[in-house]
């Protein structure tokens, strides 16, 4: 049997898949957790490839190991001395100390200019923010800064001793335009002070190099890579008119596109993806974590919250959550907090409370779908994946919540299948079709989704003028 691997270095954790190339079947898996927080020592994600590559016995498979690639968590600062080594540990996308910085590039050039330059408007998350953060507030460890990447570029260095990338993470960066498919040096010039070296950026059915002997593989390459929402759309064999939710750490929204799709509000980041087309995504901070923060408050576990949800009115009679429990990334309200809105002594209950919370979440998800639509992106279907995905509450309210039917595809680590989907590509030269299961279906229930999504929105504007 030729097998391929598939890497996903997420925010939580790494996950490593060996994957039948003809079939797409996983046939050995493994993981090894990421410590939590929005900054970490780079090396930390090595260690965790390790454990969990041979925790799926890569290493025992040998020569049946064709191609490895590796998709990752997006936008992190790894910024490196001249020896390669971290100036500072690596900040990630979820890291929001650059807002002022990112508000001040808005300022500076105009949203306009940055859609033509790099088809993004600067926020928090993305890397070249985190670098004026560090040239602003740590000039030192600044000044020692020969080379800058990405996670997953750090960890394709790590595979084959060559710093490399690919369109798909380097959209991500505030510094290449997916357009052109080009750096602009002249933005890191302008708000760094300086270029540093930066890794090639590959195209997506590119060779990155051989996989290193320590790794204890028999001459398999390295696929380009790919940042991790387009891994997933990758994995996920994504058609047009398809809209993917996933519901993890983050919540996004993305499709594929073969034309950029230009948002000068900023709201949908015009990314590329694995494939050499475009990936419109749009992303929130405030996901499954926040019933994770209303489980905590009843003192209850996660189950329990879902079944919770499950008994309550299907609009949770009026109680309305406004999710942005740490900030938000889109819409960009980085010093916003959560709003519990509609109180009553007959609405507060804990059912309403849990229900509220899955319904904060949908809502948010929406505001996305709506954004993607407004530019002209098609929207015929749902395809709902991630952790958040397991909950019977939240996937039997999507579709009304949404407006649109829902697919729940099989559980399967979408993200890293898509980086094996990649390998296979990387090593014959052909990106294989494999089946995608779907394990649940629904569609939009009675009209309380639209009596919900306007209160929401009204409560939104209200608030926050947005």
């Amino acid at each position: 049997m030729r097998c391929v691997v598939g890497v996903d270095s997420s925010t939580q954790s790494c996950k490593v898949l060996a994957v039948d190339a003809g079939t797409g079947r996983v046939v050995a898996a493994s993981s090894a957790a990421h410590p939590d927080g929005t900054a970490i020592d780079p090396h930390i994600w090595t260690s965790a490839l390790h454990q969990a590559w041979d925790g799926a016995g890569i290493p025992a498979l040998g020569a049946e190991v064709a191609a490895v690639s590796v998709a990752a968590q997006q936008h992190g600062m790894v910024a490196l001395d001249a020896a390669n080594e971290p100036v500072s540990d690596a900040l990630l996308w979820n890291d929001i100390r650059s807002a002022d910085d990112a508000q001040s590039m808005r300022d500076d050039l105009g949203a306009g200019a940055w859609v033509d330059a790099v088809n993004v408007v600067p926020v928090a998350s993305f890397t070249l923010t985190k670098l004026a953060w560090l040239a602003r507030c740590r000039p030192a460890a600044a000044a020692r800064v020969a080379r800058v990447v990405l996670p997953h570029d750090w960890l394709n260095f790590q595979l084959t001793g060559r710093f490399t990338t690919d369109r798909s993470d380097a959209s991500g960066t505030g510094y290449f335009s997916p357009v052109t498919d080009s750096y602009r040096p002249a933005l890191l010039q302008r708000f760094f002070g300086r270029v540093p070296a930066l890794p090639v950026v590959l195209g997506p059915s590119a060779q990155a190099g051989t996989v290193l002997p320590a790794w204890g593989l028999a001459n398999a390459v390295l696929g380009a890579g790919a940042g991790d929402n387009a891994g997933a759309a990758l994995g996920l064999g994504l058609q047009p008119g398809e809209i993917v939710v996933s519901i993890g750490t983050s919540g996004t929204v993305f499709s594929t596109s073969s034309v950029p799709t230009r948002d000068p509000s900023g709201q949908i980041a015009g990314f590329a993806d694995a494939t050499g087309n475009h990936l419109p995504l749009l992303a929130m901070l405030n996901s499954a974590r926040v019933m994770a923060a209303a489980a905590q408050m009843l003192q209850i576990d996660l189950p329990s919250l879902d079944a919770l949800a499950l008994t309550a009115d299907p609009a949770a009679q009026g109680l309305l959550l406004l999710p942005y429990l740490d900030g938000e990334r889109t819409p960009n309200l980085p010093a916003a907090h959560g709003s519990l809105l509609g109180l009553s002594r007959a609405n507060m209950t804990a059912e309403n409370v849990a229900r509220a919370s899955v319904l904060g979440v949908l809502n948010s998800l929406a505001d996305a779908i709506d954004r993607m639509k407004e530019h002209g992106v098609p929207a015929e279907r749902v395809l709902l994946i991630g952790g958040g995905a397991k909950s019977r509450s939240l996937r039997q309210a999507a579709a009304s919540v949404f407006g649109l039917p829902v697919e729940v595809p099989v559980a399967n680590e979408y993200v890293a299948l898509g980086a094996a989907r990649q390998a296979v590509w990387a090593a014959t030269g052909e990106l294989p079709v494999w089946e995608r299961r779907i394990e649940a279906s629904f569609e939009p229930d009675g009209g309380w989704g639209a009596e919900v999504r306007g209160r929401y929105i009204q409560a939104r504007q209200t608030i926050y003028g947005v």
